[in-house]
Parts: C-alpha cells; sequence; structure tokens
C-alpha cells in the first residue's frame, strides 16, 4: 500500500532571500529521512509561500521493509573452549544479543568461522516514522538566527503557527513547536483569511488555489511573469525581468495580481541604470522598456492581493518610488558639478589594502599596466592610460555611494556627459567586465585592456601581500578575477603574452607593497618579513589561472586529457593554449589518437629512463645507421610529415597539424613491434633514441599528447 505524504509548517512571514533555500531544505530533508529508512518514494515537489514550507510526496509506501540486522560475535577458537563449551567471550556476546549462546549461527571468513546474530523484524509503519524524520530535518535546516517566541524553549526562523502532516486521508502522528498536526491549513491573509481543511494529502494544492494561494512556486512564479507581462504590453513596452527579482518577488505574495504605474518622465534624464536599480532592489518593481531597450515612465508593481480599488494600490506604489528618484536626480546634478577628473585625487584618501595602499595607487598601477598592454595588443595606449586614470573616479561620487552595484555605470555616464571621448567612456564600465560568472566580456578593445589590467594588478597585489583564496574561501573573488581576466584573453582574442604581463603586475604590486611597508611608522622595528620573489608570485599565479581554466573548458565538453597535454607545453598566450586545445580535443576523437598517445607517453618514458642512465642521443638522426624496414620507414615518414606539420603549427591549424602526424600510427606501431630501441651498440641505441626525441618532438610543438 502507498499513499501520498503532505507535511506543512505554517509561519509568520519567512525571510525573502532565504525562503527558496529553507523551502529546499525541508522538503529535501523529509524524502531523505525516509529514504534513509529504507521508505520507498515517489516524486517529491517542494511547495512554500511566505507563511508556508510544505513537501508532498507522492508514492509513499506504507511501511519500512522487513529490517534485518547481522551482529558479527567473536571466532569458534576463542569462543569455545577444548571441550567445545562456550568461554566467557561468548556468553557475553550472546547476553548482550539477549539470546542463548546455541541459539546463533555461523559465519565463516578469511580468518576463519565465527559466531553470529542475526534478527529480522517487521518494518515500522511510515506514519511513526515521520516524528523523527521531521526533527532531524528541523535540526539541520540553514537557519542563520533562529528565532524564539513566546514562553516557548523551542525555536525557528519565524514563530509557527499551524502544522499539517497528512498519509493519505490519514493524519500522521507529528507534534512539533508546540502544534500537533492536524489537516487544517489556513488562505491567504487578506483574501480567504480562514482555515482550510484537508480530506487528503492530493488536495492541498487545489485547496489551496480556492483560498486564493498558489503554494506550487513555479505556478506562482509564472504567473508573476505572465502577468507582469501582460501588463508592460499594456503600457505599450515590454517588461524587463530579472531571475533575481523575479524570485525575490516569487517570495514575497501569496496570490499575484500586476498592478502598471507610471512615474514623471522627467525622472527619465537620470541614467536608466540608476532608476531601474532603485526599481529593482528597494522596491521589487519591473521596469518598462521600450522596443530599442530604453526606459519608458512606466513601471509594474506586483501586489498580494487582487484589490477592489487597484487605483489606490498603483497611487501607493508611485508615491513611494518618488522619493528614491529624487534623490537619484539629485546625486546625478551634484555629481556632475565635479569633472571625473577632479575626483582622482581624492582616491588617495580611500584605502584599498592596507599593504597595498589606496585607491590611487592601484589606479597608477592600472593605468601603466593597461599602457604596456595596449601597446602590445594594438591599442592605443594613451587612451588606456587615460581610461584606467578616470576608471575608479566615479567611486568618489554620491549615486556610487548609495548604489555600489553601478560603479563602472556611473563613470560612463558621467564621461559622456563631461565630454570625454566614447571610447574611455565605455571602457570606464568595462573594467569591471565580467561582472559575474556567465557575464559577457568587455565588447570594446580598450575595454578587454582595462578589464586585464584590473584584473592583473588584483591579482597580482592580493597574491604579493599573501592572500589567497584558501578552501572554500575566497573573500577577494581572485577565482573570479582569475576566470574572468582568462576569457578576455581568450574570448577578445588577446594576443598577450601571460608571462610577461604577470611579471609586470608583480613587479609593480611588490615594488608598492615594499613601498608601503617602508613608509610606515614602525619601519625597521622588529623582525623584517621577506621580501616576495616576484618570479616565484607570477609562477604561482600562472598555475592559479590555468587552474581556473580547466573547470572552464570541462563545461564545454573539453575534458582532463587534452587540458594537462597543452598545459605540458605552456603556450604563451591564451589565445594559442584555446586553439591548441580545441585541436586536442578534435584529435582525441580519431581512431589513431589512443594507439598515438600511448606511443607518445612510451617514448617519453624511453627518453626519460636514457636521461636518467646517463645514455647519448645522438644530436641528429645518421640516415646511415638507420636499418631498412620500418625504422628507415619510420625516419622517412616523419621527415615527409615535417614540412607540412611546420608550416600547419606556423599558421596554428593544429587540428590539421596532428590530422598529419596522425598519419604515423602504422610506422610507429611497426617500428616498436620490431626494433628494439635499448641495443648494445651505442651508436645505433643514440641513433634511435635521436629518431624518437625527434618524432615526440613533432608532436610536443603542438601538446604533450601522451596525456591523453
Amino acid at each position: 500500500m502507498s499513499a501520498s505524504l503532505l507535511i506543512e509548517l505554517g509561519v509568520e512571514e519567512l525571510p525573502v532571500r532565504a525562503l527558496p533555500e529553507l523551502a529546499g531544505a525541508f522538503a529535501g530533508g523529509i524524502a531523505e529521512g525516509l529514504r534513509r529508512r529504507g521508505v520507498a518514494i515517489g516524486a517529491v515537489r517542494t511547495l512554500y509561500s511566505p507563511r508556508r514550507l510544505a513537501v508532498s510526496i507522492a508514492d509513499v509506501a506504507g511501511e519500512q521493509p522487513e529490517q534485518r540486522s547481522e551482529v558479527l560475535g567473536p571466532y569458534v577458537n576463542v569462543a569455545l573452549d577444548a571441550s567445545g563449551a562456550p568461554t566467557r567471550a561468548l556468553e557475553g556476546f550472546a547476553a548482550k544479543a539477549g539470546v542463548a549462546w546455541t541459539a546463533l549461527e555461523r559465519v565463516a571468513d578469511a580468518r576463519g568461522e565465527r559466531f553470529v546474530h542475526r534478527t529480522v523484524r517487521p518494518g515500522a509503519r511510515t506514519v511513526d516514522l515521520v516524528q523523527s524524520v521531521f526533527d532531524e530535518t528541523i535540526a539541520t535546516m540553514p537557519i542563520p538566527k533562529p528565532m524564539r517566541w513566546g514562553a516557548h524553549a523551542h525555536a525557528f526562523a519565524r514563530p509557527v503557527l499551524w502544522l499539517v502532516a497528512l498519509y493519505g486521508a490519514e493524519v500522521v502522528p507529528l507534534a512539533a513547536f508546540g502544534h500537533a498536526a492536524g489537516r487544517t491549513s489556513r488562505g491567504h491573509r487578506f483574501m480567504a483569511n480562514r482555515t482550510v481543511e484537508l480530506a487528503a494529502a492530493d488536495d492541498y494544492v487545489e485547496a489551496l488555489r480556492a483560498a486564493k494561494v498558489l503554494v506550487d512556486p513555479d505556478a506562482r512564479r509564472a504567473a508573476i511573469r505572465a502577468e507582469v507581462e501582460a501588463a508592460a504590453r499594456a503600457a505599450g513596452g515590454q517588461a524587463r525581468i530579472t531571475d533575481a527579482n523575479l524570485e525575490e518577488v516569487n517570495a514575497l505574495v501569496e496570490w499575484p495580481a500586476a498592478i502598471a504605474c507610471s512615474f514623471e518622465r522627467e525622472f527619465l534624464r537620470v541614467p536608466q541604470e540608476a532608476l531601474v536599480g532603485t526599481m529593482e532592489a528597494n522596491q521589487k518593481f519591473f521596469a518598462v522598456l521600450d522596443a530599442e531597450g530604453r526606459l519608458t515612465e512606466r513601471f509594474i508593481g506586483v501586489a498580494n492581493i487582487v484589490s477592489r480599488d487597484p487605483d489606490e494600490v498603483r497611487r501607493g506604489y508611485e508615491r513611494v518610488i518618488r522619493p528614491r528618484f529624487a534623490d537619484a536626480r539629485f546625486f546625478v546634478d551634484e555629481d556632475l558639478k565635479t569633472p571625473l577628473a577632479d575626483q582622482h585625487e581624492a582616491l588617495r584618501h580611500v584605502t584599498w589594502q592596507r599593504e597595498l595602499g589606496s585607491l590611487w595607487d592601484k589606479s597608477c598601477r592600472v593605468a601603466e599596466l593597461a599602457r604596456v598592454i595596449a601597446n602590445r595588443v594594438g591599442a592605443d595606449g594613451a587612451l588606456a592610460t587615460r581610461a584606467a586614470a578616470l576608471a575608479k573616479c566615479d567611486l568618489m561620487t554620491r549615486m556610487v555611494g548609495e548604489f555600489p552595484e553601478l560603479q563602472g555605470t556611473m563613470g560612463r555616464h558621467y564621461a559622456l556627459a563631461q565630454g570625454i571621448e566614447p571610447e574611455v567612456a565605455l571602457a570606464i564600465e568595462e573594467s569591471y567586465a565580467p561582472r559575474a560568472a556567465g557575464a559577457p566580456i568587455a565588447a570594446s578593445p580598450l575595454g578587454r585592456v582595462l578589464a586585464v589590467a584590473e584584473k592583473l594588478d588584483t591579482l597580482a597585489g592580493l597574491y604579493a601581500i599573501g592572500m589567497r583564496p584558501t578552501g572554500n574561501k575566497d573573500p577577494y573573488s581572485l577565482r573570479r578575477n582569475a576566470l574572468g581576466l582568462a576569457r578576455t584573453l581568450i574570448e577578445g582574442r588577446l594576443e598577450l603574452d601571460l608571462d610577461g604581463a604577470l611579471a609586470e603586475a608583480v613587479d609593480l604590486a611588490v615594488k608598492q607593497a615594499d613601498a608601503v611597508a617602508r613608509a610606515r611608522p614602525d619601519a625597521g622595528k622588529g623582525r623584517t618579513p621577506a621580501p616576495a620573489d616576484p618570479a616565484a608570485l607570477a609562477a604561482e599565479l600562472r598555475g592559479f589561472i590555468l587552474e581556473r581554466l580547466r573547470g572552464y573548458y570541462a563545461e564545454q565538453g573539453i575534458g582532463h586529457g587534452p587540458f594537462e597535454a597543452v598545459a605540458a607545453v605552456a603556450p604563451s598566450t591564451l589565445t594559442d593554449f584555446d586553439a591548441r586545445i580545441r585541436a586536442v580535443a578534435a584529435f582525441a576523437t580519431l581512431p589513431e589518437a589512443e594507439a598515438l598517445a600511448a606511443s607518445n607517453k612510451r617514448i617519453g618514458n624511453i627518453l626519460r629512463q636514457a636521461g636518467e642512465k646517463g645514455l647519448a642521443i645522438a644530436p641528429a638522426i645518421d640516415p646511415a645507421r638507420l636499418e631498412p624496414g620500418p625504422e628507415s620507414a619510420l625516419a622517412a615518414a616523419l621527415e615527409s610529415a615535417r614540412s607540412a606539420v611546420g608550416a600547419a603549427v606556423a599558421g596554428r591549424d593544429y587540428l590539421a597539424a596532428l590530422e598529419r602526424l596522425a598519419a604515423l600510427r602504422e610506422p610507429v606501431d611497426a617500428f616498436f613491434d620490431a626494433t628494439l630501441v635499448m641495443v648494445e651498440d651505442p651508436a645505433l641505441r643514440a641513433n634511435r633514441l635521436s629518431l624518437l626525441r625527434a618524432l615526440r618532438g613533432a608532436f610536443l610543438e603542438i601538446a604533450d599528447i601522451g596525456q591523453l
């Protein structure tokens, strides 16, 4: 027999941002607790609204399967004496098991025969297990600050008001937080403020819908999206709906109703990012855009009630948004009174890192890096220096002080308003790109230069003062910075020598850290820490960046083997790394790849062992010492392939080069089948080792395919 299980925990309004996680932990904990106890279950539905956490599980078995246990006892040679009588060890084991020793069974293992106590008991009823499952789940839920209420000892995220637990139509014996479970839920606080009697667990979702509660978060989310989009279309535009804003609104309402609102057009002279930011972050409203993506004077609010007087709700929403828009307009007007460049000096008074100086110091280092990088990748070095000098200036403005997430964006707007070159203004904003995992890299060449310089300085500076990420802790987002740097170089096709750029960044950071240390009042007192080793730091940073690329390529279906094969030859630029790894990944699918990879690994081992033994390797292949047959055939095939491979490598057509080398599979296999490399004749052995070195070298021009 099986039936659906429903558990609902009714509460005061839960924290918006924590609600989805709490709901997932509640439903997941109940389901996993039943599984651990051997109870078969079907589909699990996580259900929630601001006033409830619930889980509905289909096809829950009515009881556990038979519970079998086996406890191993002493070995026979210890359990029985010479006369076959039980020893104290066996008697103690039998007494603990609660049976006579003669009722024990015997089993054999590698050490011999031993006694064992086996039991079989009927499984418990599922409804009798729910209490322990529930208690375990509540104890492990992610509640950072549990709340206590009344004179009770118990605590939860918010005060608990009711409890429902049904197995089919049967009320489950469950008690928690001072409530005994029943079949009575509650409807919408305003539209259906009454109890809801549930005949059975499967009635839950529809019964609450009738009481104006959409308890299924997916249905509620879809309803919000549909209502907001319809209201925006009626207002003559299209709604801006982000996943984050939609999720927060979904955790705020039980019965959504979209309300179209408007504000004064004069506010539109404020940069739209600021207006959209305050709408979404502070009020959870949805902006309405025109066909070109520009902000209109319309917005959509989502009420938790279908009001009899929607105009009053509309006026309320419009009333609360005006003061925030007025503040934004004031901030912009005040900020524009000061040229962006004049804010640069103020950066001297803002510490970036105590050991690395101020934001002014950082902007100077980034400007120097941007100039060098621009010159190396063919961008305008003067514009790059200018953009870098201005990139942090908007941090001193009122608007960014109020909305830190607009850093860079307001810098672009202010730069344009003050007549600064458009490409410089755009680069100011793009210096932060990509702003999040999976977000686009900088679109403009100058923006890419600035983004790379910014991330290089952050990585080098924090590594120079020992602030490396550890375990899951990465307070300065260095992993995100490293991946953003790598993505910008690869996806932006910037031919930048990574080692050279890291050396420049580390050199500037180490000099800055030393200068700051010398300038401290306590400089020279006590033990002076050893200065950082720039070469070691740069090498460590290169490895850190490449580790981020491992996951980047794994997400694209390129595995460990191709990555290690290319990393082994250490291409100087990440664009070259990218071209090689994609070629190696494609090569790995060829039928010849496995055999050639094995041969390359074998050749590498032979050459390594020869080096360890101090065996001579001829500087060049001597044709006169090649034996006719497979040895000569391999040398000829290699010589024939070299020019085509060299031309393909020079043009970065690495797949073509590997495909040409794939033709060597048969002569390589024939060579190893017929030829002994480590012969006694030193000259012949040295010539064969030279042939293998040349063969391996041809592949190493692209990658170490032995890693495949």
